[in-house]
């Protein structure tokens, strides 16, 4: 059977041809302002493996977002995207730290679309530290950064949505991502109910290389997302790995509950 599955890769090698997957810009409907939100981040079975926030700051119609993690074993994990929002939203830089215990290598990614340089510092198996700068053919519709920013805005009633993104292991490679709606659900909070739209996000390598990813059983894994479907959307939680081939985590969204007890106190007796 394995000598079968080699012979029907090398076939499928000599036959086909790299294909691109055609990819959209994703237009401004609800444009970004300033906000500073709490987040969680938990394994599937509930478990709270690490605290974070995020903030966003607007220039005009440049917005800084910034997302940062601290996990109880120690790991850190730092995003930074500037991006536009002129008509469409468009990727101005883009960089990622991620080190600690939870991750397989320390490594940071950052994106310059408009020089089309991906730089990736890394540590590689032997403990050496590496720099590998690639130049790629960027294109205008690059989601790192942005994913739960475009999931409020592409059009819920479209079959799907494809969009372009930077995928670092730590070799840079551009691949496609495909956003599928599956329809909206219900969640509470409290006494109130809420419905949010649930979407799938596909990880499409394309040409041979995804070919033969998914016939040895590296294809990535989906992304699941759930926005909240009502006139204000807003990113409720997510499932999928924060790098490559890493496990599937679950972001959501936290108050913060803990008060010195002589703030509270003094508040009270206001």
């Amino acid at each position: 059977m394995r000598g079968f599955r080699a012979r029907l890769v090398l076939l499928l090698v000599c036959l086909l041809q790299p294909t691109a997957l055609p990819a959209e810009a994703v237009t401004v409907r609800y444009p970004e302002g300033v906000s500073h939100g709490f987040l969680v981040l938990r394994t599937l079975d509930g478990k709270s493996i690490a605290d974070g926030e995020s903030t966003q700051v607007t220039r005009g119609d440049r917005v800084t977002s910034r997302m940062r993690f601290r996990f109880k074993r120690g790991s850190i994990y730092e995003e930074t995207t500037v991006f536009s929002q002129r008509g469409t939203f468009r990727l101005l830089s883009h960089r990622v730290l991620q080190k600690g215990p939870e991750f397989k290598r320390p490594m940071e990614t950052s994106i310059d679309p408009t020089a089309g340089q991906v730089t990736v510092r890394y540590t590689d198996d032997d403990s050496k530290k590496k720099i590998l700068t690639e130049r790629l053919e960027l294109p205008s519709d690059l989601a790192n950064g942005m994913l739960f920013t475009l999931l409020k805005n592409v059009q819920p009633g479209v079959p799907k949505t494809t969009v372009s993104y930077v995928a670092a292991t730590p070799k840079p490679r551009l691949v496609k991502l495909e956003i599928i709606p599956q329809g909206q659900e219900t969640f509470s909070i409290g006494s109130y109910r809420h419905k949010a739209m649930h979407y799938v996000v596909k990880v499409k390598i394309g040409g041979v290389t995804g070919l033969i990813a998914s016939l040895v059983g590296k294809q990535p894994p989906n992304t699941r997302a759930w926005v909240l479907a009502d006139d204000a959307p807003a990113f409720v939680k997510s499932e999928g790995p924060f790098y490559g081939d890493g496990p599937i985590w679950r972001l959501e969204l936290a108050i913060p509950a803990v008060w010195p007890e002589k703030a509270a106190a003094t508040g009270s007796q206001k």
